[in-house]
């Protein structure tokens, strides 16, 4: 860890889930491996609040999933490409070339 300092000269972001990860370390220092085991949920918070690994992958799957899921629906007020033509503004040129060819 750190200096255990913050930006702005107060605890850093993290140091709550660095003492909890000390106290318990300290309550189960004579157990030996089963309090090494004890302490990983909070060894997990501290590494997930440094790292944001865990929060990062979260995200990445629900992007995944809006993509996915914007891709299989249509849109539904896109104009056909019969609407298009039908407004009349394809297909024009003759016109427009004679009518600017009159005057």
């Amino acid at each position: 860890m750190a200096s255990g300092f913050g930006l702005n000269g107060g605890p850093s972001r993290c140091y709550s889930f660095w003492q909890e990860v000390l106290g318990c370390y300290v309550v189960n220092a004579g157990d030996g491996e089963t309090g090494k085991k004890k302490c990983m949920p909070a060894l997990e918070d501290y590494y997930e609040c440094l790292h944001h690994k865990k929060e990062a992958l979260r995200t990445m799957k629900m992007q995944v999933a809006y993509r996915k899921a914007e891709t299989s629906h249509a849109r539904e007020n896109t104009p056909k490409a019969e609407q298009i033509r039908s407004l009349g503004l394809l297909g024009k040129e003759e016109e427009d070339s004679a009518s600017l060819t009159k005057t």
